[in-house]
């Protein structure tokens, strides 16, 4: 039995004349709640509107001049005959959000060792007990890390020493710092250097030496002393009282401007927001991000990533943003650092390097990680799963590959062209699409595959709830809203 053909409409119908309305710009749309729908365009323009008046935009049934027809028309969502130049306007909207991918690799990664003093059962490396320097990097491959790291056009230049324990292997962090600085005085990059740590081995000597080439230190702060102890343990049981001592020290010599902390959710945090974020405030941060757990590494091998399910810690992210949000009412300037990177793309017209809100994913294009052993990664999730066993995302080797060869491999062109969320199934029609990412990493690690299943996924899950939450939020809650303006950046 033969199929009956679809005859494509003649080009003469896509090209009607305005006289006879109005015209369509590309926009997704998704729902809010049982009464209104979110619509977004390819620029990352939003707009809420009631499912009757959803359905008109749709049919080219609006009364032209009417508040919500003139809202559509100057945020692009609709043109007519009075707004020609609106072709333009949407493209140089859309080319700024996409800016920052014509800067390319900002930040490298180098793994000075995997040693480390701390056993956390959340770790997402399979780090090595602190007597195992053949897990240490050599100069060998911080002098090829180097190279790699100048061959990127990005003006801006980050370098961060990761670990295990970075500390663990100063000698190595120095020798990085002092080449990259003298191979700078030609380069002329805005170089900086950052170093995360747990801050125990922290000496006064290492201090001196931050001091001098200006680096900033990231640690580890989970919460309260009980809570950090018991989600960090090391010998002596005196991890909270260590990072206490440390950034004590780090503010007194380097100034409070440079020193920043990380918190991980376990299982054990999910009931303890408020204590938490009190933490942070009385240890005098302005932020805090309050990061679920990740499935690579040691997490999986302990099973600390199955410890909560992700509608868990959504309780727990709302009900840390919405004390945030009553502190800052309170006249406590304060922000949840997660909500602030979606509200940008949300309200401003630029984008993000943040790997997990980007499309295609930054693996590489904003971030690269050189393992201690010349591994290179597409990202620091990458080089997680790799410690798994799971290489899927080895770019190469420092000793035996070239920039060209690595930036141009099939290994990182293939997921790159694969995460574009323009085109992804599930993401393509999502009405959040625009502030969100496609994270391949999670989603192999967690499903397979580099795509996955939406409609299982974690990750879209928590953005989704996160993205209805906020703009719940913007749209319900004028003293909120105030708040959260108030962490847009331009």
């Amino acid at each position: 039995m033969a199929l009956a053909s679809t005859k494509f409409k003649d080009l003469d119908f896509f090209n009607q004349s305005l006289e006879s309305g109005y015209k369509l710009l590309p926009f997704n749309f998704i729902k809010l709640d049982d009464s209104r729908y979110v619509i977004t365009n390819i620029a990352g323009e939003y707009l809420v509107i009631t499912k009757e008046d959803l359905y008109a935009v749709a049919n080219k049934q609006l009364c032209p001049g009417s508040p919500v027809y003139n809202t559509l028309k100057s945020k692009h969502f609709i043109y007519d005959d009075d707004s020609s130049v609106a072709l333009e306007l949407l493209a140089l909207k859309y080319r700024t959000k996409m800016a920052p991918l014509a800067n390319f690799t900002g930040l490298h990664l180098f793994v000075t060792t995997l040693r480390c003093d701390h056993s956390c059962p959340y770790c997402q490396v399979s780090r090595q007990s602190e007597d195992k320097a053949a897990f240490d990097m050599t100069p060998e491959i911080a002098d090829k890390a180097i190279d790699f790291t100048f061959q990127s056009p990005s003006n801006e230049i980050k370098i961060e020493f990761q670990g295990g324990e970075s500390l663990l292997n100063f000698e190595m962090v120095k020798y990085v710092v002092e080449e990259a600085t003298k191979r700078n005085q030609t380069e002329n990059r805005d170089l900086q250097f950052v170093i995360a740590t747990n801050l125990s081995p922290l000496t006064d000597g290492m201090l001196d030496f931050c001091l001098k080439y200006d680096i900033l230190i990231s640690t580890s702060l989970d919460g309260p002393e009980e809570l950090h102890n018991g989600n960090r343990p090391r010998p002596g049981k005196d991890s909270y009282e260590k990072v206490m001592t440390g950034m004590q020290k780090v503010r007194e010599l380097l100034g409070p401007d440079k020193l920043g902390a990380l918190m991980t959710t376990t299982k054990d945090s999910l009931t303890q927001a408020k204590p938490i974020i009190d933490e942070y405030v009385e240890q005098g941060f302005s932020s805090i991000f309050l990061r679920p757990l990740s499935p690579y590494g040691f997490a999986i091998k302990t099973k600390s990533f199955d410890a909560y399910q992700t509608e868990e810690w959504l309780k727990f992210y709302k009900e840390g943003l919405d004390y945030i949000i009553e502190l800052n009412k309170q006249g406590l300037y304060f922000i949840e650092d997660y909500t602030a990177l979606i509200l940008n793309k949300m309200l401003t017209p630029f984008g993000t390097t943040y790997v997990d809100l980007q499309s295609p994913s930054g693996m590489a294009i904003s971030a690269i990680v050189f393992n201690y052993d010349g591994d290179i990664y597409a990202s620091d999730e990458s080089r997680m799963l790799a410690e798994m066993g799971e290489k899927r995302f080895r770019l190469g080797n420092l000793l035996q590959d070239t920039y060209e060869g690595v930036m141009l491999s099939d290994a990182l062109l293939g997921p790159l062209e694969a995460t574009i969320t323009e085109s992804m199934p599930m993401c393509n029609d999502c009405g959040f699409q625009n502030y969100c990412g496609s994270d391949p990493v999670y989603h192999y690690a967690t499903q397979g595959d580099i795509i996955g299943n939406k409609a299982f996924s974690g990750f879209c899950k928590k953005n989704m709830t996160i993205m209805r939450h906020l703009i719940k939020l913007l749209e319900d809650d004028p003293e909120a809203r105030d708040v959260l303006l108030s962490w847009v950046r331009v």
